[in-house]
């Protein structure tokens, strides 16, 4: 298995295991813009687990300058291992790429959301030195339309 670049030509792939997370896509072209969209981004990467040309699993990965303080954090914006690839260290890789990414640009920490129901997420994340900041800090979210 090796961790590469996502590819616009993974897009029909990419969209599978995206549907797998629980955001069916518009189409691999839709899919396939947005990952171009990321790899123009110097700021972002979109990596995927490949085995022998099979997609076991991707990471988006974007990095935000800190405003109040020196340096700059990394966010996690999405992160999904086949359903048929879990538990064999997938998500870990994919992980320590986007960590790297991060410490490359300079970032002094990463951050990632998961949703309530994902108890195991939230398990593998705690496993590799992510704390909770439940109670610490609220999320918000405003919708700013079709755009």
């Amino acid at each position: 298995m090796r961790i590469r670049p996502l590819h616009s030509d993974d897009a029909a792939a990419a969209a599978e295991l995206l549907r797998q997370l629980g955001y069916p896509q518009d189409g691999s072209a839709a899919t396939a813009a947005r990952i171009q969209a990321w790899n123009a981004d110097p700021s972002s990467a979109a990596l995927t687990a490949d085995l022998d040309g099979e997609l076991l699993g991707l990471i988006a990965v974007h990095v935000c300058p800190s405003f109040e303080r020196d340096g700059s954090w990394a966010r996690i914006a999405a992160l999904v291992v086949a359903d048929t690839a879990r538990g064999r260290g997938v998500g870990g890789r994919l992980v320590d790429a986007a960590e790297s990414f991060a410490a490359e640009r300079g970032c002094r920490a990463m951050e990632v959301t998961s949703s309530d129901h994902r108890e195991a997420a939230h398990a593998f994340y705690q496993h590799r030195g992510y704390t909770i900041q439940t109670g610490r800090s609220s999320r918000f979210l405003r919708s700013l339309g079709d755009g």
